[in-house]
C-alpha cells in the first residue's frame, strides 16, 4: 500500500509561480514512477509530468518550458515547479504512483496511469 499527499496549491496571479509537493508513504520501495496529472472543471484528467525511480523525466508539451518535475522517489518526495502560470493552468493537480511495474515509457507519456492517487490540490491562476 502507498499513500500520496499533495501540498502547495493555492491562488496565484498570472505569471506567478508555485511549487507542488507529493509526499509518498507506505511501501515506498514498490514505487517505480510518480507523475502529476491535472483536471480542470468540465475537462478530462491530463498528464502533466512524470519521474521514474531511475530519475528519467518527461513533461507534457502544454507545460514544457514552464513546469519542471524533480525529486527522488527513494526519498519519498517529488516536486512540480510551475512558473509563468496561466489562467488555463487552473485545475486540481493530482499525484499518481505506479507500483505494478507498468512500462515506464508509457507512464512517462501519460499513456498509462499508476495505481495510486493522492487527494489532489487546487491551483487557481487568476488576477
Amino acid at each position: 500500500q502507498v499513500q500520496l499527499v499533495e501540498s502547495g496549491g493555492g491562488l496565484v496571479q498570472p505569471g506567478g509561480s508555485l511549487r507542488l509537493s507529493c509526499a509518498a508513504s507506505g511501501s515506498i520501495f514498490t514505487i517505480n514512477f510518480i507523475g502529476w496529472y491535472r483536471q480542470a472543471p468540465g475537462k478530462e484528467r491530463e498528464f502533466v509530468a512524470g519521474i521514474t525511480n531511475n530519475k528519467s523525466t518527461n513533461t507534457a508539451g502544454s507545460v514544457k518550458g514552464r513546469f519542471t518535475i524533480s525529486g527522488d522517489i527513494a526519498k519519498n518526495t517529488v516536486y512540480l515547479q510551475m512558473n509563468s502560470l496561466k489562467p488555463e493552468d487552473t485545475a486540481v493537480y493530482y499525484c499518481n504512483a505506479d507500483t505494478a511495474g507498468r512500462d515506464r515509457g508509457w507512464l512517462l507519456r501519460g499513456v498509462q496511469q499508476g495505481d495510486y492517487w493522492g487527494q489532489g490540490t487546487q491551483v487557481t491562476v487568476s488576477s
